[in-house]
This record gives structure tokens, C-alpha cells and sequence, in this order.
């Protein structure tokens, strides 16, 4: 996993949970209905997965990192269909999901022209009417400092709306907040 050692040792605290099952996850759903089908790309350690499998009926995972995608399956067992996949080529059939989600994983998926292609491949899985939600971190010197030597691409949010049209997506809105941008998009 492209992430430091310090970096792994955050995102597996219950520090973490907390904060995500508290406060980011809350702030990045707020108003979203995400029906009852929902993809989530990258998961990681499963600190949002905890939160998303409470709340929808059927949820799929897809984690890039093996070793992850295995600890997710030991985790959630069948209460989550955790597939090891690339979000920016999904092994997913089209329109299949009700809604696809990715949280505080962006920044790690290697190029802008990557995270377009997961951009387009969201949308290529959800069913008309579907919505795409998500957060990541801004980049500051703090964000900057917890990713030394890792893989970290930031998305500016003033560009994102026009990436999410560009991947096919209706009505985007990007909100920033304290550190955080949450996002949503629908496909037609």
C-alpha cells in the first residue's frame, strides 16, 4: 500500500474511527439517500466500511491492496462483498449500483488522468439516477507532513465539478469545509 508506516499506523486507530464514523462520514453524507446498492472504492482498513455496511442493505468493496482486500474479507465476511480491484478499471458490470462512494482515498490513487479514469468508471457503474458522494483531505503542510513518502496526488477542489462533467456526471457539488472537500455528482 503506497502509504508510510506512521500514515498505516493512523488510519488502523480507533482515533480514526472515531473521527470518521462521527464527524466525516456524517458531514459527507449529510442529505444523501444512497439507496440500497452501494459500491465503495478504497476502503483501506475499513474505518468507513465499518460505517457504510450499518447503513445500506447490500454493499460491495473494491481495494486495490491485496493485503487489505483480504483483511476487509476477514472483517466483514458476507456482510460486505470486498472485491481486490483498481477503482479506475472496475470489474463490475454497468449499472449496477444504486450509489458508489470513495472516502479520504483520492489523493492516493497515483495521477489526475487515474482518478479521472475512476471518475468514469463510477459513473459507468451506477444506474441512471445514481449519485457518486466522497471527501478527501486539502493539502496543507500538516496533510503533507502525515504523507512523506507516500503516494499522494491531491485533487484541487475547484477542479473537480468540471472533472466529474467531464466523466459524464450531472449536478456536481463540492463543498469545502475544515481540511476536508465532500463531493456528489449524479449520473442521468
Amino acid at each position: 500500500m503506497p502509504m508510510n508506516r506512521f500514515h498505516r499506523h493512523l488510519c488502523r486507530s480507533r482515533m480514526w474511527a472515531r473521527a470518521i464514523e462521527n464527524e466525516l462520514l456524517p458531514w459527507a453524507l449529510e442529505d444523501v439517500r444512497l439507496g440500497p446498492d452501494t459500491l465503495e472504492i478504497g476502503p483501506g482498513y475499513g474505518a468507513t466500511t465499518r460505517v457504510l455496511v450499518r447503513q445500506v442493505p447490500r454493499l460491495s468493496v473494491v481495494e486495490i491492496d491485496a493485503a487489505s482486500a483480504s483483511g476487509l474479507r476477514r472483517e466483514f465476511g458476507d456482510r460486505a462483498e470486498v472485491i481486490h480491484g483498481d477503482g479506475a478499471a472496475l470489474p463490475l458490470p454497468d449499472g449496477r449500483f444504486d450509489s458508489v462512494a470513495c472516502f479520504t482515498m483520492l489523493h492516493h490513487v497515483p495521477s489526475p488522468g487515474q482518478q479521472d479514469a475512476l471518475f468514469a468508471e463510477a459513473h459507468r457503474v451506477l444506474r441512471a439516477g445514481g449519485e457518486f458522494v466522497g471527501c478527501d483531505a486539502l493539502t496543507g503542510w500538516g496533510f503533507r507532513l502525515v504523507h512523506l513518502g507516500d503516494t499522494c496526488v491531491p485533487v484541487p477542489p475547484g477542479t473537480l465539478a468540471g472533472r466529474l462533467r467531464a466523466a459524464g456526471f450531472a449536478d456536481p457539488e463540492v463543498t469545502v469545509g475544515k481540511g476536508s472537500f465532500r463531493f456528489r455528482a449524479r449520473r442521468r
